[in-house]
């Protein structure tokens, strides 16, 4: 599916950046404002405050995609250290509020924060909105455009509590609340055997409790430079009244960071999930989005495993000295019900541009643009997809 956004503020950053920082002394930027810029832009593109402070950004966005037409929403961003403490690992927490032409609503709002001496972890993603989904079917061998749209709304919290054990082991408690309701299906036709109304069709709502173990060495978890990252977690949706499917879901990740130089840093990518029992049609796993198999739609593949490798290579900055750098990816993956294909794994490659938003916190915002054989997707973010 093509969809993209525009973040206004990054992008005027970037020109007045462009435009001025050849000619304009570092020193002297950090303690004037040259070109009249709102104070509020003039801190962000020269980053004046001081490295222990936490940063904020506040920014709005304008988006198209066909399911939702037009996007207006706003942004905001916070990074931080706990009680100012460079030394522990940076923390950040982001919002997303939109509205679209269609009449829909959604909040995200997304979250990594260490404690003190970096012993307390907690790591959170929670979706509120109401907003259609495309449904192409369940499985790799799905028509090429979807059969249906799912309007319905959403809400998704998923937390994990971790405490560290010893040096980067952590481990705790996890929990995830999923609920799909007020389910309208529009185009569907129930002719052709694909387009049969899914499991959890009606709605769903579901509550897992779980444990699970994450070995961390990043820094930034924004940006990372160098170290690497494994997590392994299980989540159980009880056989209890509250819980229409119950059902058991294993989550599997891992990440490995090198730096080839000073500057540029290869990055992999491994991740699972794997489900058993009656998995809700919105619980499976879900092939694509903006981090991994970047170009598919999110859920354009779905099924009840999922298993996906990726490769980037990072430059940042492309030149010492300058706020410009970049990106090459590629990745492979596959949906199953059992074994996984021997020959059907889906691709994705891309490129994108990379902004240095925050030089004293080693911040990017991202412009990547991803292709497979289904289409492309253009993706603008603040932080690395991984």
């Amino acid at each position: 599916m093509r969809n993209w956004r525009l973040l206004l503020v990054v992008t005027l950053a970037f020109i007045a950046d462009c435009s001025f920082s050849q000619t304009i002394d570092t020193a002297k930027s950090e303690k004037s404002n040259p070109i009249q810029l709102p104070e509020w832009i003039h801190n962000m593109v020269y980053d004046t405050a001081s490295s222990t402070k936490p940063r904020f950004l506040f920014y709005p966005v304008v988006g198209y995609a066909p399911e939702t037409k037009w996007e207006f929403g706003l942004s905001g961003l916070v990074v931080f250290h706990y009680k100012n403490d460079t030394t522990l690992r940076l923390s950040e927490i982001s919002a997303f509020a939109f509205y679209t032409q269609e009449r829909q609503l959604g909040l995200w709002i997304d979250h990594v924060t260490y404690g003190k001496d970096n012993n307390f972890l907690t790591l959170g993603k929670m979706r509120f909105q109401n907003y259609p989904l495309y449904f192409y079917g369940v499985g790799s061998e799905i028509p090429k455009d979807p059969v249906a749209v799912v309007n319905a709304n959403y809400y998704s919290v998923r937390e994990r509590f971790l405490y560290r054990i010893t040096g980067n082991l952590f481990a705790g408690l996890q929990l995830d609340y999923q609920e799909l309701g007020s389910t309208n299906w529009e185009n569907l036709d129930l002719s052709r055997p694909v387009n049969t109304f899914p499991k959890g069709a009606d709605g769903s709502r579901n509550f897992g409790l779980g444990a699970g173990i994450v070995l961390d060495s990043r820094h930034n978890m924004l940006n990372v430079r160098d170290g690497y990252m494994a997590e392994i977690a299980v989540l159980h949706y009880g056989d209890v009244s509250y819980n229409q499917f119950p059902m058991t879901t294993l989550f599997l990740d891992g990440r490995y960071f090198l730096p080839t130089s000073k500057n540029q840093v290869l990055a992999f990518q491994v991740v699972g999930q794997f489900s058993k029992g009656d998995v809700p049609f919105n619980q499976l796993s879900l092939m694509g989005g903006e981090t991994i198999m970047r170009g598919y739609y999110l859920g354009r593949y779905r099924d009840k495993n999922y298993v996906a490798a990726q490769a980037e290579y990072r430059f940042l900055p492309f030149i010492s000295g300058t706020r410009l750098g970049g990106a090459v990816f590629g990745s492979v993956g596959a949906v199953s019900n059992g074994n996984f294909p021997q020959n059907n794994y889906k691709w994705s490659a891309g490129a994108g541009l990379r902004y240095l938003l925050f030089p004293k916190k080693d911040i990017f915002t991202r412009i990547d643009f991803g292709l497979n054989p289904d289409g492309y997707g253009v993706y603008f973010y603040i932080g690395e997809a991984f």
